[in-house]
């Protein structure tokens, strides 16, 4: 067969997203926070893109964010008049009675005398306290304490190499190559530092951090809350007391207070500190009940109001500027009229979710909680507002809703469904808050296994086999039936 090249014509169609549809995908699916940032982030490179002032007519503020097409002239006359009122009330504003009213105030505060001072207190009461961190906490008590400089220099290497629980992030043979010492002088290190508060810092695992604390609480090697540390921790998670008793030579009556003792350690000394992060929930939109009925409202709060400059439109509009000028303008405008469009269309796309999953979806978790949660699946929101189910995944995508039952992420809703022996189907999430009632309910001598738990469950019309309930219970951190039992000396 011979080889020939040839000209072939080939039509085809080829899905091909353009930057600006990139943009508006990114905006639908972002969070709050992060939605604010971006409109940040475009407000110092575009400027043609502005924020709305606050004073300004609420009329007007609509229509220079959502009436993008509004006509050249009309631009630039509104500018005419905004630039005219403005000047007029600059003249007409008598400086003298506003500095007389604003002495002595300088952050903007408003309200006069002891009601502005009073502001000022509210707002320094609601900022959070920011406590010191582990690594600060320790330090501090290096500082107290007399040791010889190879030995601060070497404890403070091992603070700065502790997690979050307050362990030692690293093996001690790193931290000596760290700090390029002996393992001895390290190990020296870290005792003293395990004798500060909370005491177990620095330690190598869970059994290292335990005997620590005995040791400073007082008791000694031979005593037996010591042995079942040192040897007999996983027979402990058992609570097979009688077998441990057996091999330590004791009474049911002596472990089970053992256990009581190790139950009043902490296992994670370092738990308790601040790690720095603040982490806030803002809703993105609200549910609330509203002369008898539900209603969901977008949280407008902290969103700026954009709209494009009527300067640069007023500029773009002159003819005697450069074609590049022009150009640049005309490019950085429309960016700024899409990035209005998609903030509207992602404000909309949400209230058109939120309204579909609680108004016609979920009505009764507004009113009951839990337990009236229905099964949902993306499918079927997207289906009831008619937008593809990828469209409703992006618009649910890290957004909080606030309702009478608490603060709940809008992917907490779509929940697959058990069926039922009545042919109705029940959410996973209200079989697992049935699941966690009757555990609660147990006796903690005679804990419930699965199985019971499953029988339990098929009395309420929900057919549910052994090893979901298994899986269920483990997704709510519940041990099981061998590790919950309890016996009469612990009660």
């Amino acid at each position: 067969m011979a080889l020939e090249q040839r000209l072939n014509l080939k039509q085809t169609l080829q899905l091909r997203m353009t930057p600006q549809l990139r943009q508006a995908i990114k905006i639908l699916q972002v969070s709050r926070a992060e939605l604010e940032t971006l409109v940040g982030d475009e407000l110092c490179q575009n400027p043609t893109l502005e924020e709305a002032e606050l004073g300004a007519d609420t009329g007007k503020q609509e229509s220079r964010t959502g009436d993008v097409e509004t006509a050249e002239s009309e631009k630039v006359e509104a500018s005419k008049n905004e630039a005219e009122t403005d000047s007029a009330d600059i003249r007409e504003c008598d400086w003298d009675s506003y500095m007389e009213r604003s002495s002595g105030d300088f952050h903007g505060s408003t309200g006069a005398g002891s009601d502005r001072d009073d502001n000022k207190q509210a707002f320094l009461e609601n900022n959070a306290d920011a406590g010191d961190d582990l690594v600060t906490t320790m330090l501090d008590q290096l500082a107290l304490i007399m040791v010889n400089e190879e030995e601060r220099r070497v404890a403070t290497i091992i603070i700065q190499n502790l997690d979050q629980s307050g362990y030692l992030a690293c093996s001690v043979e790193e931290l000596a190559t760290l700090a390029q010492t002996s393992v001895e002088i390290v190990n020296d290190a870290r005792e003293i530092i395990q004798e500060f508060e909370p005491p177990g810092v620095a330690s190598l695992d869970l059994k290292d951090c335990l005997l620590v604390q005995l040791r400073l609480i007082g008791y000694e090697p031979d005593d037996f809350v010591v042995q079942i540390v040192e040897s007999h921790l996983k027979a402990l998670e058992t609570r097979r007391y009688d077998r441990l008793a057996k091999t330590l030579g004791t009474s049911i009556e002596e472990v089970a207070e053992c256990h009581r003792i190790i139950q009043s350690l902490d296992p994670k000394p370092g738990r308790n500190f601040d790690d720095g992060e603040t982490r806030y929930i803002i809703p993105d939109v609200y549910v609330r009940r509203i002369d008898g009925e539900f209603k969901v409202l977008l949280n407008e709060e902290g969103l700026p109001r954009l709209r494009v400059s009527p300067y640069y439109e007023h500029m773009a509009s002159k003819t005697g500027d450069s074609a590049e000028a022009q150009g640049y303008l005309q490019e950085k405008m429309r960016s700024a009229r899409w990035i209005i469009r998609s903030i509207i269309q992602r404000q909309q796309t949400l209230q058109k979710v939120t309204e579909s999953i609680f108004l016609r979806f979920q009505p009764g978790f507004l009113s009951h909680g839990v337990s009236h949660l229905k099964p949902m699946v993306l499918k079927d929101v997207a289906n009831d507002i008619g937008m593809h189910e990828s469209t409703v995944s992006r618009a649910t995508a890290n957004k909080y809703v606030h309702t009478p039952q608490g603060i709940f992420e809008l992917k907490y809703f779509f929940t697959p469904g058990i069926r039922g022996m009545d042919g109705i189907d029940v959410s996973s999430e209200s079989v697992k808050q049935k699941i966690q009632q009757i555990i609660s309910g147990e006796d903690p001598r005679k804990p419930f296994s699965d199985q019971y738990i499953a029988e339990s469950l098929s009395k309420q019309n929900i057919d549910i086999a052994r090893r979901t309930v298994a899986k269920y219970r483990e997704g709510l951190g519940i041990l099981p039936s061998s590790k919950r039992k309890r016996y009469l000396t612990e009660i």
